[in-house]
């Protein structure tokens, strides 16, 4: 389709702008072979738009579906991936990161502060492990053990059904 064909079939179908529409109507009036081929245009118009639609017939849908279950079902592909290459890859990055964190460890020098002087805990333990920490603390070990023993017991209870 040239480019005066499809701008005719715009200008038809009203899909042109005003500055667009009026070079097209410009092109009509002054050009005869363009005249002409609009016309030709304007008539088919016409007659695709006075044309009915055909309908597929009932079993147009049903037909089509058994034809297609007919077909044989492609086979999915399986591609192996080689387990070498990503042992290989994965020996890579091991050895990068090894050679990476030795050669940090080498270039370190280690010497610690004597924290001593700046950090000092002094823990009573007595004012912290009263009579009722202690009930406290085997209370929730209890209810924390029972809600195990049902999870357990729920599980082979629904594993033997």
């Amino acid at each position: 389709m040239n480019t005066i064909e499809q701008q005719l079939w715009d200008y038809i179908d009203g899909n042109l702008n005003e500055t667009q529409r009026k070079s097209i109507e410009e092109k009509i009036e002054s050009d005869l072979s363009v005249k002409l081929q609009y016309e030709e245009l304007l008539n088919l118009n016409i007659a695709f738009g006075e044309m009915e639609l055909d309908a597929p017939s009932m079993s147009f849908t049903r037909n089509v579906m058994e034809e297609v279950a007919l077909q044989p079902v492609p086979i999915s592909l399986k591609t192996k991936v080689d387990n070498r290459i990503i042992f290989g890859i994965a020996a890579f990055f091991i050895l990068a990161i090894l050679s990476i964190l030795g050669y940090i460890l080498y270039n370190t020098t280690f010497s610690m502060p004597d924290f001593s002087k700046y950090f000092s805990v002094n823990l009573n333990v007595e004012k912290l492990l009263t009579p009722t920490t202690l009930y406290i603390f085997l209370g929730v070990d209890l209810i924390l053990g029972l809600i195990f023993m049902d999870y357990v017991f729920r599980k082979k209870l629904n594993n033997k059904e």
